[in-house]
C-alpha cells in the first residue's frame, strides 16, 4: 500500500523535496501540497511534466488553511514540513495538531535532500530571513573571481509564475529577468549577481539546474533563501545571524540546524546592533559550534543624494520578507533616515492599498515602513500606487533593487545601497583563499 502524504510549503523547500524524494517512488502518493508565506499560490497545481509518474493531473497546491480537512478527506498517513523561517513553537504547534488529526508529522534531513555537485560548493545560508546573505554572498563571488574562478551561483527557488517554464532560469542579463517576467522578489536577488557580471541559476528543479550549472562553473555558490538548509551538498558552509535578534539563532527552523553545521558564522550589522546583543550572539554560536570560525562584519549604507534627506518627510521602503515573516521592523532604509538627519519618517500604513494592505493585516508588526512586495502584477501596481500616495517629501529604498526599473514613482526616490565590510580578521577573502587552495583547481595564467 502507497502512503498518503501532505507537503506542506511555500512554492520552494517542497517542491526540491517532492523531486528528490517523492517524484517517481511507488512507495509514497502525494496527495497535495500545502502553500502559505507566499500569495496567489493556492488554487494552482504542481503541473504533470514535473510530478513526474502517476500524476497525469499534476499535483493540487491547496491553502494551509485546509490541512486539517485534507487529513481527514483523504485519509493521510503522513504530512511532511517543507518550509523555513518559522519559530521551533510554530513547528509543534503544527505537529500537534496533524497527530491529533492522526497521521504522522515529519521533517527530511539534510543528508537525504542535498544534491552532490561534481564542481565545489560553497553555501551561504542564515539563521533567518534579513540577516544579510545577499551581501556575504557577493564577498565570496568577490573572492573568488579575484582568484581568477568562474563562478556560478544558484539561488534558492522563487517560482512564483508558470511552473513548467521555470524548472531551469539562468541570468546573466537584465533581459533575462524581463524574459522570465521576474517579480520584485526574485529581481531583488538576481539583479546584484547581474551587476556584478556573474551568472545566477534558479528555479524548480535542481538536479538539472545543477548539471547546467556545473559545465560553466569553476566553483558553485548557493545562495540560501529564507533560513533554510542548502539544497547541495557543501564543501564550505558560511551562515549569517543577526544581532539585531538576538537568540534568533536558537529558536527558528531550520536556521538552528544551520549554525550546528556551519565552518564559519559571520556575525554581521554590528557597526548597528548593541554591544550586548553582539555578545548575546556570539556566546550562543560558540556554545552551539565550538569549531567554527567567526567573522565579525557591519553593513555600511550608502546613499547617492544622502544630502537631499535632511529635515525632509521621508517613506521607508524595505525588502518586503524581512518584513513580513522575517519579522524585522526596521532596516537599511530607516538607519539611512536616521542618520541623514530626515524630519520625520512618516507613517505609511493609511496608505497602504489593496495587497499591501492585506500583507498589513496578515503582518501587524509592520513598523513605519513599506515593504517592496511584488509577488504578481496587482501587488506591484498596489505598491505602485501606495508609494505614490503617500504624503511626503521623498522615498528612501533600501531593497536591493532600484524600484524605478519596475515602478513609476511621482516622487524623488533615494536608494540605499549595503556591502559587507569585515571587522578586523579574518576576512571572507582570507577564507575563501584558504579554501580555493585545498579544493580548487586554479586556471593556468595566460602568458
Amino acid at each position: 500500500m502507497t502512503i498518503k502524504t501532505i507537503i506542506m510549503g511555500a512554492a520552494g523547500r517542497d517542491f526540491h523535496n517532492f523531486n528528490l524524494v517523492y517524484r517517481n517512488n511507488p512507495a509514497y502518493e502525494v496527495v497535495a501540497f500545502t502553500a502559505t508565506q507566499i500569495p496567489d499560490i493556492a488554487g494552482r497545481a504542481y503541473p504533470a511534466a514535473l510530478a513526474g509518474k502517476g500524476y497525469p493531473k499534476g499535483i493540487p497546491i491547496e491553502s494551509e488553511d485546509k490541512l486539517m480537512d485534507l487529513i481527514k478527506k483523504h485519509n493521510i498517513d503522513e504530512v511532511v514540513f517543507s518550509y523555513s523561517d518559522v519559530p521551533h513553537e510554530y513547528v509543534m504547534h503544527h505537529a500537534s495538531r496533524i497527530i491529533a488529526a492522526g497521521a504522522s508529522f515529519k521533517m527530511l534531513g539534510y543528508r537525504q535532500t542535498a544534491i552532490k555537485c561534481n564542481k565545489p560548493v560553497i553555501s551561504v545560508c542564515a539563521v533567518r530571513t534579513g540577516c544579510g546573505k545577499s551581501q556575504t554572498t557577493r564577498a565570496v563571488v568577490r573572492a573568488l573571481k579575484a582568484e581568477g574562478l568562474k563562478v556560478v551561483s544558484i539561488r534558492h527557488p522563487m517560482p512564483y509564475g508558470d511552473l513548467e517554464k521555470q524548472i531551469c532560469q539562468r541570468f546573466a542579463t537584465y533581459e533575462d529577468l524581463n524574459k522570465h517576467k521576474c517579480t520584485i522578489e526574485e529581481r531583488e536577488e538576481y539583479e546584484p549577481h547581474i551587476d556584478m557580471g556573474a551568472v545566477i541559476y534558479s528555479g524548480v528543479d535542481y538536479q538539472e539546474i545543477a548539471r547546467n550549472a556545473e559545465k560553466e562553473a569553476d566553483v558553485i555558490i548557493w545562495d540560501g533563501g529564507n533560513n533554510d538548509l542548502p539544497f547541495f551538498e557543501s564543501d564550505l558552509k558560511i551562515v549569517v545571524v543577526d544581532p539585531h535578534r538576538p537568540g534568533h539563532e536558537m529558536a527558528y527552523h531550520p536556521g538552528e540546524a544551520n549554525v550546528y553545521t556551519a565552518d564559519i558564522v559571520v556575525i554581521n550589522k554590528i557597526d548597528s546592533a548593541y554591544p550586548e546583543c553582539v555578545n548575546e550572539v556570539r556566546e550562543n554560536v560558540m556554545y552551539m559550534n565550538p569549531t567554527c570560525r567567526i567573522i565579525d562584519a557591519a553593513s555600511p549604507i550608502f546613499v547617492e543624494g544622502w544630502e537631499q534627506i535632511r529635515g525632509k518627510r521621508v517613506v521607508v521602503v524595505e525588502d518586503g520578507p524581512t518584513l513580513t515573516h522575517g519579522e524585522m521592523t526596521i532596516g537599511a532604509g530607516i538607519v539611512a533616515a536616521q542618520r541623514y538627519g530626515a524630519g520625520e519618517i512618516v507613517d505609511p500604513k493609511p496608505f497602504f492599498k489593496g495587497t499591501i494592505l492585506t500583507a498589513l493585516e496578515k503582518y501587524p508588526h509592520i513598523g513605519d515602513l513599506v515593504p517592496a512586495l511584488g509577488y504578481g502584477a496587482k501587488q506591484v501596481a498596489d505598491l505602485e500606487k501606495t508609494l505614490n500616495s503617500c504624503e511626503c517629501d521623498l522615498i528612501i529604498s533600501a531593497t536591493p533593487i532600484d524600484l524605478t526599473r519596475v515602478l513609476k514613482i511621482k516622487k524623488t526616490c533615494l536608494r540605499v545601497a549595503y556591502e559587507l565590510q569585515e571587522i578586523g580578521k579574518p576576512t571572507v577573502a582570507d577564507l575563501v583563499g584558504e579554501f580555493v587552495q585545498k579544493k580548487c583547481k586554479k586556471p593556468a595564467k595566460k602568458k
